[in-house]
C-alpha cells in the first residue's frame, strides 16, 4: 500500500524531478502531455527543473520550427505541446472549451443570440488568411454581431476553433501581443496524421491512449484525478474499457479513519521505494505536477493548497522541498547606477510555507543560485534570499 510518500515519489520520477533527464525537449513534452503555459515564460523553467542541461534557446529554437506550440487545451488553459499531440489534446478538450460559451450571464446571452457555427466559419476564414491579434479578431467578429462586446466573440472563437498562439509569442525575452491562427494553418501536417478525430471511433481510441499516457506521466491515479487533470467529466467507462490493461494500486486513506484508496497504475510504471532522496527543485506557477489530481496531498498539504490558492485561481511559483510544496518564490530587479552606467540585479526571494532544517535552506539557495540566473540571464548581478 502506498502512503502519499510513496505516491510523492512514484510522481517525482516520472515528472523527471528525481533526477533530470537527458531526453530530447519535444519527447520531455510530449511524455508529460504538455506544460501549462499561459504566462509564457513558466515552460522554460518547467523543463530546466526537468531536463539536463536545458538551454531557452533550444525551447525557442522547437517554438519557431513548430515541432511544440502554444494552445488551449486541459482544463482550456494554454499549454506547451508539441505538434503531433496538439490536434489530438485539442479536440478532447472541445467539451471543456465549450464551457466558455457560457461562463457568465453576459457570454450565455451573447452565445445564445449568436449563431455560433457561422462565427466559428468566419472566425476560422479570418485567422487562416494571416494570423491575427485578439482585439482584431474580436473587431472583425463584431462587424457580424454588433450586439454582442468583441471580447465576448473573440473567447467564442477560441473555444470553437483549436488556435494556436503563434511566435513570437512564447518566445524567450521576446514580447508580443497574443496572436491566433487556426492549428491546421500552422502544422497542417501534423493535423492530417491525426485522423478525423469528430469520429467518435477514432476519438475514443485517442482518448483510451491519452489516459494511459496520464497515468505514465502522473500515476498512480484515480477517474477523479484523470478528470481533475482534463478538466473533463464522465471518463469511468473510458478507464473502465482500459482495466485490463491496468493494476490496481492501493493507497492508504488521506486522513485516519478513512477508506483505503483504490488508484490504477500501468504495470511497469516507476513506483521507487518512498525513501529515495527527493532534490529541491523551483517549478514555475501553475505548475501540472501540483495541479492534475483531484487528491492533491501527494505533493502539498491542504493547508498549504488553502493558503496559497487565490479566488481568481492564480498559483504562486513553487520550491519543492524532500518533494512536495513547502515554500514559494518570486524574482524581483533593481537597478542602481547613473544613465549609462546602470546595472540590474535580480534577487530570488523563497518564502518558506513552514520551518525548514539547516541543510534543506542550503539547498534551496543552491537551486534558487542556478534558477535566477536563468530565470533573470538578462541581468547584471543575481542574489538569493530565504525569507525566516
Amino acid at each position: 500500500m502506498l502512503d502519499d510518500r510513496g505516491l510523492n515519489r512514484a510522481l517525482l520520477a516520472r515528472q523527471h524531478l528525481l533526477t533530470r533527464t537527458s531526453d530530447a525537449l519535444p519527447d520531455v513534452v510530449a511524455h508529460l502531455l504538455g506544460l501549462q503555459a499561459q504566462n509564457p515564460w513558466s515552460p522554460f523553467l518547467g523543463l530546466w527543473s526537468r531536463v539536463e542541461g536545458f538551454t531557452t534557446a533550444a525551447l525557442d529554437a522547437a517554438l519557431l520550427d513548430r515541432t511544440v506550440l502554444r494552445i488551449a487545451c486541459q482544463r482550456s488553459t494554454v499549454h506547451l505541446v508539441t505538434a503531433r499531440d496538439a490536434p489530438v489534446l485539442a479536440a478532447l478538450a472541445l467539451p471543456v472549451m465549450a464551457r466558455e460559451l457560457r461562463a457568465n450571464a453576459r457570454r450565455r446571452a451573447s452565445a445564445d443570440a449568436t449563431d455560433l457555427e457561422r462565427l466559428r466559419e468566419v472566425a476560422a476564414a479570418y485567422v487562416r488568411a494571416e494570423p491575427r491579434v485578439t482585439t482584431d479578431l474580436g473587431a472583425h467578429l463584431a462587424r457580424s454581431w454588433p450586439d454582442a462586446h468583441p471580447q465576448d466573440l473573440s473567447a467564442f472563437a477560441r473555444a470553437l476553433l483549436p488556435l494556436v498562439q503563434v511566435t513570437p509569442r512564447g518566445l524567450w525575452r521576446r514580447s508580443a501581443p497574443t496572436t491566433w491562427t487556426t492549428l491546421d494553418a500552422w502544422v497542417p501536417d501534423a493535423v492530417a496524421a491525426a485522423g478525423d478525430l469528430a469520429d467518435d471511433a477514432v476519438r475514443g481510441r485517442a482518448l483510451e491512449a491519452v489516459v494511459l499516457r496520464y497515468l505514465a506521466a502522473y500515476g498512480p491515479a484515480s477517474v477523479a484525478d484523470v478528470q481533475a487533470w482534463s478538466g473533463l467529466t464522465g471518463l469511468r467507462p473510458v478507464v473502465d474499457a482500459l482495466r485490463d490493461r491496468l493494476v490496481v494500486v492501493p493507497a492508504a486513506p488521506v486522513r485516519p479513519g478513512g477508506r483505503v484508496r483504490e488508484l490504477l497504475d500501468l504495470p511497469d510504471a516507476p513506483r521507487p521505494d518512498p525513501d529515495v532522496p527527493a532534490p529541491v527543485r523551483l517549478l514555475p506557477d501553475f505548475d501540472d505536477l501540483w495541479l492534475s489530481h483531484a487528491q492533491r496531498t501527494r505533493v502539498i498539504d491542504d493547508a498549504h493548497r488553502t493558503r496559497l490558492q487565490t479566488p481568481n485561481g492564480r498559483m504562486p511559483a513553487a520550491v519543492l522541498v524532500d518533494g512536495r510544496v513547502r515554500a514559494t518564490w518570486e524574482v524581483a530587479r533593481t537597478v542602481t547606477g547613473a544613465r549609462g552606467a546602470r546595472r540590474t540585479t535580480a534577487t530570488l526571494t523563497v518564502q518558506p510555507l513552514e520551518p525548514l532544517t539547516r541543510t534543506e535552506r542550503r539547498d534551496v539557495l543552491a537551486e534558487g543560485e542556478r534558477a535566477v540566473r536563468l530565470v533573470a540571464d538578462d541581468a547584471d548581478a543575481w542574489a538569493v534570499r530565504l525569507t525566516d
